[in-house]
């Protein structure tokens, strides 16, 4: 496949489409030496279950990546429908995300695990895979929990957040 015949892609138009499929919403975490980092991330995935393996593509030039790498380590925590605004926050560029937010550290890596979310995965970092504008972050679980099972995840579709009940 050659390069020099592939389509030009409108950004817009490859957002908007995209779009269409919605997602599940989380906030990644690691504890930096100075304090916490957390960033929301709608590309969380499964990869593999032997080795238990997950992971998620953050921008190249996020702030969190030199932090995420350096601790080795992060903790993703899977939103509740109702958390809005924490994501918001965690999608900020604020610069302590974590004023006023009680958090705990994840048993595995010491990342902190947010307060009522659905779903924590707490890991090593394994690997750093380069793509385009982003990098593919790899986790080995260390941890897993569930402690809100019972509330409803937060997902984003065409440019919404919202929840999925069953």
């Amino acid at each position: 496949m050659s390069e020099h015949n592939d389509p030009a892609i409108d950004p817009s138009e490859f957002r908007r489409v995209l779009g269409h499929f919605p997602t599940g919403v989380t906030v990644v975490t690691a504890q930096g030496p100075e304090r916490p980092v957390g960033v929301a991330i709608g590309s969380f995935a499964s990869i593999s279950l032997d080795p238990p393996l997950v992971g998620f593509f953050l921008v190249t030039e996020s702030n969190s990546r030199s932090v995420i790498e350096e601790a080795g380590h992060f903790c993703v925590n899977v939103l509740n429908k109702d958390q809005a605004e924490l994501c918001g926050v965690m999608a900020s560029k604020a610069e302590d995300k974590f004023s006023g937010i009680f958090s705990y550290p994840a048993p595995g890596s010491g990342a902190p695990v947010l307060p009522d979310v659905h779903a924590v995965i707490d890991c090593r970092l394994d690997q750093v895979v380069e793509l385009g504008d982003h990098v593919l972050m790899v986790g080995r679980v260390l941890h897993l929990e569930t402690p809100n099972a019972e509330g409803n995840p937060m997902v984003f579709y065409k440019g919404q957040y919202g929840g999925f009940g069953v």
